[in-house]
């Protein structure tokens, strides 16, 4: 089963807006609108969830190793003045790092 979080984000994915509230003993349906899912959809959607998020680590790795922005806009600023690629050269370092693949950290 999952846990509190995942099974909140599930049942918010499956169920946008309706009433709900998770007690100690298990999920507490509260809305008369839209029918309480299942446990097999939620453990379910927790999957699709965890895969979509896995599948982004390489943009999570990535923005831990981008240079700030400000240090961004002054390489890109000092570029232009002497026509050099230092900003580029810095980006591409870290999406080589960090490939879309997942299969990272390349050195």
């Amino acid at each position: 089963m999952a846990n509190e979080k995942t099974m909140a984000d599930a049942i918010c994915s499956l169920k946008p807006g309706a009433e709900w509230a998770l007690r100690s003993d298990g999920l507490e349906w509260l809305d008369s609108e839209q029918t309480e899912p299942t446990q097999a959809e939620i453990d379910a959607e927790v999957i699709v969830l965890q895969t979509a998020y896995d599948a982004q680590l390489y943009a999570r790795n990535r923005k831990e190793d981008y240079p700030s922005q400000g240090d961004q806009n002054d390489m890109m600023y000092k570029d232009t003045k002497n026509s050099t690629t230092t900003h580029a050269d810095a980006v591409e370092a870290v999406k080589t790092k960090w490939p879309k693949n997942n299969k990272g950290p390349i050195e």
